[in-house]
């Protein structure tokens, strides 16, 4: 009888070490941070998408652009190599949403501010208006690091086709004519290889808390 409580203990020792292992295993499993999605045209919203793209299920990434910052420099993708970026579109005389936004990408700024992996780009959708004077004094009222952020104006063409065929961020409202005016609160989180990883809601500051957070998450992600 002695002899098959001993058995049995050494078998009930190996089961409850089993058992850890197995549920270490499930708890490992279950926990392994998810990454954050690759956005393509064919899962956005179409209205936020130009139809010629619309088909497009894999592969997609920001086009390469050439504008011009609050500093009159030359700002390229090459200034956005193996960074991560925020991006979104805004004009300096907006009264509405764009004066939220601004305030909000500050506080982004000032969280990555000493992440030298970590970028911002605000495209300026009124560009005749916004001319690298407006930027310049703009940027200074609203505490832009040049470093940091650049407030880009340029070619408006290139600069909505950018908002439509690149960051897939605004409904139609024109290809850049004359009086063709584009506007919303989308904030875009873009890696390091020009994918979209996240559309934020850069009006309300729990968005601006998530994107945040999955900014650190993408960076983990790709170390």
């Amino acid at each position: 009888m002695l002899s098959f409580f001993k058995g049995y203990k050494k078998f009930a020792i190996g089961f409850f070490i089993l058992s850890v292992i197995i549920i270490s295993i499930i708890y490992s499993v279950l926990n392994v941070e998810k990454p954050l999605p690759i956005y393509n045209p064919d899962t956005i919203d179409a209205t936020l998408v130009d139809s010629t793209i619309q088909h497009v299920k894999k592969y997609h990434k920001i086009a390469d652009f050439s504008l011009t910052n609050q500093n009159g420099k030359t700002i390229t993708q090459n200034d956005y190599k193996g960074k991560i970026y925020v991006a979104d579109f805004f004009f300096t005389t907006c009264q509405t949403i764009c004066p939220i936004m601004t305030d909000h990408m500050r506080d982004i700024q000032k969280e990555i501010i000493n992440d030298d992996d970590i970028m911002l780009l605000s495209h300026s959708v009124t560009p005749v208006i916004d001319s690298v004077a407006q930027l310049k004094k703009y940027a200074k009222l609203k505490g832009v690091n040049d470093a940091k952020w650049n407030l880009v104006t340029g070619d408006k063409k290139q600069i909505y086709e950018l908002a439509r065929k690149s960051y897939l961020a605004v409904k139609s409202a024109g290809n850049g004519d004359k009086y063709d005016m584009i506007h919303t609160e989308n904030f875009m989180l873009i890696d390091k290889k020009r994918q979209i990883r996240g559309f934020y809601d850069g009006t309300d500051p729990e968005a601006i808390s998530q994107l945040l957070d999955d900014i650190e998450k993408l960076k983990r992600m790709e170390k």
